[in-house]
């Protein structure tokens, strides 16, 4: 791997990182390029080449992961939970959450909370990570 090549892995990373930490709060592609320090147009390029999708859907996966975990781990309303993963409408919420995992939020809460039997968190992890967009 060239030198050039693991700068940009390493500037990636960077962001990532920081969408990983931070993924409730507004993010905008100037701030991550800013973190990255590229351009915008080069960040979300090299971003989509280095991680296989661009940083907009990064970031929804990642904030439909958490809501994943919120959903079977406590008993909020479906709504805070939205707003509290980063969501700014319940809609575009249940329909990126449908999306990505396959089924409504409630359907998912009811479906996971109806599991008679409890399952190694690592099994539970690797079935019901989400694979991406359709």
């Amino acid at each position: 791997m060239s030198r050039a090549v693991e700068q940009s892995n390493r500037a990636m990373l960077r962001a990532r990182d920081a969408m990983d930490r931070s993924y409730p709060e507004p993010l905008d592609i100037p701030a991550l390029a800013r973190i990255a320090l590229v351009s915008e147009a080069h960040f979300i390029r090299t971003f989509r080449a280095t991680f296989g999708e661009t940083p907009h859907r990064y970031l929804q996966r990642r904030r439909v992961e958490r809501a994943m975990s919120m959903l079977v781990e406590s008993d909020r309303d479906v709504t805070d939970i939205c707003y509290a993963v980063g969501f700014h409408s319940l809609g575009s919420f249940s329909r990126t959450f449908r999306q990505i995992v396959g089924e409504s939020p409630s359907d998912f809460r009811r479906r996971r909370s109806a599991a008679a039997e409890p399952v190694p968190s690592c099994f539970v992890k690797a079935w019901t990570r989400p694979s991406g967009f359709g």
